[in-house]
């Protein structure tokens, strides 16, 4: 049994407590100026990469993955014997999601630009550049291809930020920027 039954009272008509004024007042600035930030940080935070994206089919693209290893393979590393890919600066450079590995290792000289091409071969992972900001969404039957210009020196991981499996845990790759 209700105090006053709803024929009687009607919702919109009652008074509005100062206290709830106020924190509708916070909740709506609040709100606007969450808004207002995401496209602020999209143009001067650099949170969000500008890229690129094709459609593809995981033959095609691991051909020319392949096709990259064969002609620039610097080395091999790493107990399963890994190819490490020196393309030279300013080319196109393929890289592809599998589960649980990111192929090959590459590595880029440090102040020169390269086009990053990088699908998925199986499942959605997603590709997070560490320590670095870099992170997006890697779906097979697309290349996603986004323009790099290492400025440190070193070696990065490449890890899956999206879980792929049992072995999503192991899903990590290497850059090395000379």
């Amino acid at each position: 049994m209700a105090i006053a039954p709803p024929s009687e009272k009607i919702w919109w008509k009652e008074p509005i407590e100062r206290v709830e004024l106020l924190w509708v007042a916070i909740a709506l600035t609040w709100a606007i100026f969450m808004f207002l930030m995401m496209p602020y940080w999209h143009v001067y935070g650099k949170q969000n990469l500008s890229n690129e994206a094709y459609r593809t089919t995981p033959e095609a693209f691991g051909k020319k993955v392949e096709a990259m290893v064969a002609q620039h393979t610097v080395r091999k590393e790493t107990a399963r014997e890994y190819p490490v890919v020196a393309p030279p600066a300013g080319s196109d450079v393929y890289l592809l999601g599998r589960l649980w590995e990111w192929y090959p290792i590459l590595e880029l000289e440090k102040g020169k630009t390269y086009r990053l091409h990088v699908s998925s071969m199986d499942w959605q992972h997603g590709f997070s550049v560490q320590p670095e900001n870099i992170n997006f969404q890697v779906v097979p039957g697309y290349e996603t291809v986004i323009t790099v210009t290492p400025d440190k020196a070193g070696e990065f991981s490449i890890v899956c930020n999206e879980y792929c499996g049992i072995g999503h845990h192991n899903m990590v790759g290497k850059i090395y920027v000379k």
